[in-house]
């Protein structure tokens, strides 16, 4: 037998994918992921900020109420009741007259000249409605609104100079507002002052 020579597989032309081929699909899928994943961080990141920036604006509506609230006097009470009468909303904004009557008797009677400022403000709690629904099951009062209500705590100190007294009197203001958001606008929904 002569020397036979192995002849050539016509159908043999080497492996199906090569391994240039399988490199460039693991770095197309990793790619694929690191897109999706730098997308969902930068969301996530996103809602953070919106979420800072909203608490930052609801603390900064409490603030300013607060503040007009703690520096009523005598000469400005009726005023500064008009003025927070505008800023609130719901069932506060329904009683406020009720729910004032005892500051603004107060300045009135002790004839008050009064400065004061905020000390400190935190939201508590955050509630968002489902659709349909303005208040949480478990929260029969107060009356939620919008489409977002948060529980705010404000501590603030004012100083009282009443007419006809020597010394001055030192109040503290421990508040617990409830700030709504309607329409983008943050107005007080609750005045509970906390003892």
């Amino acid at each position: 037998m002569p020397d036979e020579q192995p002849t050539p597989d016509v159908d043999d032309d080497g492996p199906l994918i090569s391994s240039y081929g399988i490199a460039s699909a693991v770095c197309g899928a990793v790619a694929v992921i690191a897109v999706a994943l730098a997308a969902l961080i930068w969301t996530q990141h996103r809602e953070h900020t919106d979420e800072l920036r909203h608490r930052a604006e609801v603390m900064q509506a409490a603030a300013e109420w607060t503040n007009v609230l703690i520096n009523m006097n005598a000469d400005t009470v009726e005023t500064d009741l008009v003025k927070l009468h505008e800023g609130t909303v719901g069932q506060l904004n329904a009683d406020f007259d009720a729910a004032m009557r005892p500051y603004r008797e107060l300045v009135k009677t002790l004839n008050a000249r009064t400065r004061g400022q905020v000390d400190a403000v935190a939201v508590e709690q955050t509630y968002r409605p489902p659709p349909g629904q303005q208040r949480p099951p478990a929260e029969p009062a107060p009356e939620l609104f919008g489409a977002r209500t948060d529980t705010v705590l404000v501590v603030a100190t004012s100083i009282s100079e009443n007419a006809g007294t020597d010394k001055p009197r030192t109040v503290r203001w421990t508040l617990r507002l409830g700030v709504s958001d309607i329409d983008g606008k943050f107005l007080i929904s609750r005045l509970e002052p906390i003892r």
